[in-house]
């Protein structure tokens, strides 16, 4: 058997490496997990809301159950692949996804909808950033930075199509035939990228060493090592932070946008914002090996409270796509940079762990966010308030990451210089 690492550097600069069609499969999941598992949810709250008159922190508050859900399971994402392997735990995801997109156009009764949400959150979470973070993790070293990018921009460009397909087609077709159209259309082209290559490639090369990793990483970081560490937390916190004012904006951003410019209009702005996201995130891949990864997330996050600081102030359609379009370049580049930063900051067999454990701290601080700006929305009469606490959390997200380690983890210097 050869060396796995040289076998490795070798095939990561080949475009024939079968890494690569790992990464173009993981872009098509995230295509459809982002697009019904993140943007989609301006559209069911926008809807929910014409259909059956729920208020908005009732529907936006089946969100944050649902993000707090995912963020539990999302803990365990790289045990799951473990022991059942990328390719059962993304189809099943897969299936709870499709199936609760089915389900949402049928919803008659509150408890139904937090019912749908909980399905979606169990599939998502075999979709979202931990698990295709996971999935790349068994495949590249050097290039990581570059395949995450490529993958996740999958995420944007739900984002782009998923959205503005909705919208289109709820208009078209009305709210139940397009969500059941939607959930087909998922299954079709999702299952047999999922089947053809995200398992069989990392059964060949990267299967076995899967399980040795996490064994490994156990045995230098812990779950419970990194919930004491404050190196973690500098990277886990400032994201967590600017996660919950990013997700709590996207639930109600077509609610927020919809007054000014229309439903139409509002779901292009946020196929633009998402246009932006796919140039932001893969700028960053690009460049990631000579950025300072901290101070690129600061400005990154700063960029983003100035875009919200421009829609509280305008109500012109031109002013607001530009404010959307700002805020879409660090979207997928705040999702990405966390695997990044603990790439270079920390030891690499304990990548998926921490990795994981990031996305569910993300995750469990922005459950909040969806449900806190429709309270305030519904308190105040307006979302004026809402995105005054968002703009707040990015400023103090962007002063956090500043806040470097005093000293890099054992074997980080090993891992930056790749």
């Amino acid at each position: 058997m050869q060396a796995p690492d040289a076998t490795i550097e070798a095939d990561e600069s080949s475009p024939r490496y079968a890494g690569w069609r790992v990464v173009a499969a993981c872009f098509i999941v995230a295509v459809f997990c982002w697009g019904f598992g993140l943007y989609g949810h301006g559209v069911y709250l926008a809807e929910l809301q014409r259909l059956h008159g729920w208020p908005a922190s009732l529907i936006s508050g089946g969100a944050s159950a649902y993000y707090l859900v995912s963020a539990t399971l999302v803990v365990f994402i790289s045990d799951a692949m473990a022991r059942f392997g990328p390719r059962r735990v993304m189809l099943t995801g897969v299936g709870c996804v499709a199936t609760a997109v089915l389900l949402l156009a049928q919803v008659a009764a509150p408890w139904q909808l937090y019912a749908v949400y909980l399905l979606l959150a169990f599939g998502v979470v075999a979709l979202h950033t931990g698990a295709i973070s996971n999935v790349i993790g068994l495949w590249f070293d050097h290039r990581r930075g570059l395949a995450i990018s490529l993958a996740l921009s999958g995420a944007s460009v739900g984002g782009i199509l998923i959205t503005s397909a909705l919208v289109f087609a709820i208009e078209r077709f009305g709210f139940r035939a397009a969500m059941t159209g939607a959930a087909a259309i998922m299954a079709l082209t999702v299952i047999p990228f999922v089947a053809a290559w995200i398992d069989r490639p990392a059964a060949r090369v990267g299967a076995a060493s899967l399980r040795a990793s996490v064994d490994v990483a156990a045995a230098a970081w812990t779950r419970s090592r990194a919930l004491r560490d404050g190196a973690f937390w500098s990277v886990a916190g400032p994201f967590a932070l600017a996660l919950m004012a990013q997700i709590g904006f996207f639930v109600h951003q077509i609610a927020y946008l919809e007054p000014s410019i229309g439903r139409i209009h509002a779901g292009l702005a946020v196929a633009v914002m998402a246009v932006t996201a796919i140039l932001g995130r893969i700028a960053l891949g690009i460049f990631s090996p000579r950025l300072d990864m901290r101070l690129f997330t600061a400005l990154s996050v700063l960029t983003q409270a100035a875009a919200l600081l421009t829609m509280t102030q305008t109500t012109n359609a031109v002013a607001l796509f530009a404010a959307c379009a700002m805020f879409g370049l660090s979207i997928g580049n705040v999702i990405m940079l966390p695997a990044l930063i603990i790439q270079r900051e920390f030891e690499a067999p304990a990548f998926g762990m921490l990795v994981g454990l990031s996305t569910a701290i993300g995750q469990f601080t922005c459950v909040f966010g969806p449900g806190l700006l429709g309270l305030m929305r519904d308190w105040t009469g307006g979302y004026t308030a809402s995105i005054a606490f968002c703009i707040v959390l990015e400023l103090v997200a962007a002063a956090a990451i500043l806040i470097r380690p005093a000293a890099k983890p054992v074997a980080a210097a090993a891992v930056s210089r790749s």
